[in-house]
């Protein structure tokens, strides 16, 4: 079974950026990143995406709020981040705490700052199809994962296990755009194992740890596995049992070190994207 690493992947990420970095003629992008309370996940990944902005000299202002603070002042806050034209691409850390009316955030953001998709505007892109659509970074992270490691989705049979609007919905929209055949498995999903045995592609985005193993996995499958989680022994892993695949599946992702690292190169190509297109660069 061989092992998709996301740094193989994020190096060539990595090269089209660099490209945009050159037609923005010195002009560095800047990222406003927000976070609301002190959620080590959340801590984590604005470690990592800081790391990887700072690694292409792009400008990232941090904006961290009490889990305490209300929905009206959060509100204003929001709004003060949004319209600041300083500001080219905006990171929301979700989930924001039950006080916060997030669906209102979502409706506010500007459609052209909204470099992760979490706004009413690029998901209706997304799921129309447009080439202009900023995807949620994750699902367009697994689309990079298979693309850039030369897997054909074109007429593949792809089972994606989970259906939130992160990773699930807008996934099998773009996995539909590359013609893909797409099933959407659930919690009431009939006999889950037989339809997923029957994937050629597999990718795992329930948030269980170690949900699926091998009696989900069709002979020669490529799994992905989107899940970062917490294991009993307080490891990080993924929602796939990666160990049990051995002689089935032909190709995973592994966690740590597959998804999730690719996940902060699609942001940062993103946000040089929204530069490029604020600036009027073609």
């Amino acid at each position: 079974m061989i092992l998709l690493k996301g740094a193989a992947v994020s190096a060539k990420i990595k090269i089209e950026i660099e490209d945009f970095i050159k037609k923005l003629n010195g002009f560095l992008p800047t990222l406003a990143i927000i976070r609301v309370g002190e959620n080590p996940d959340d801590i984590s990944y604005e470690k990592g995406a800081t790391k990887k902005m700072l690694g292409f000299d792009i400008i990232v202002k941090h904006y961290t709020f009490s889990k305490d603070i209300s929905n009206h002042d959060f509100l204003i806050e929001f709004e003060k981040i949004n319209k600041d034209t300083a500001i080219d691409g905006i990171l929301l850390l979700r989930p924001l705490p039950k006080t916060i009316d997030e669906k209102a955030i979502e409706r506010m953001i500007d459609p052209d700052k909204d470099i992760d998709g979490i706004g009413p505007v690029n998901i209706a892109k997304v799921f129309s199809g447009e080439v202009s659509a900023y995807a949620p970074c994750t699902a367009e992270a697994v689309i990079e994962v298979l693309k850039l490691n030369d897997i054909e989705l074109k007429g593949k049979a792809v089972t994606i296990v989970g259906r939130s609007m992160v990773v699930g919905k807008p996934l099998a929209m773009l996995m539909l755009k590359e013609d893909a055949t797409v099933t959407i498995c659930h919690t009431k999903t009939v006999d889950i194992k037989h339809v997923c045995k029957r994937a050629d592609i597999l990718v795992a985005a329930a948030g269980r740890a170690h949900m699926l193993d091998v009696e989900y996995v069709g002979q020669d499958a490529v799994v992905i596995d989107v899940g970062i989680n917490v294991d009993k022994d307080g490891k990080l892993c993924g929602d796939v049992d990666t160990l049990s695949l051995e002689g089935v599946a032909s190709m995973a992702t592994p966690v740590p070190g597959g998804v999730g690292s690719v996940t902060t190169s699609v942001l940062a190509k993103h946000l040089c994207m929204a530069a490029l297109k604020k600036l009027d660069i073609k």
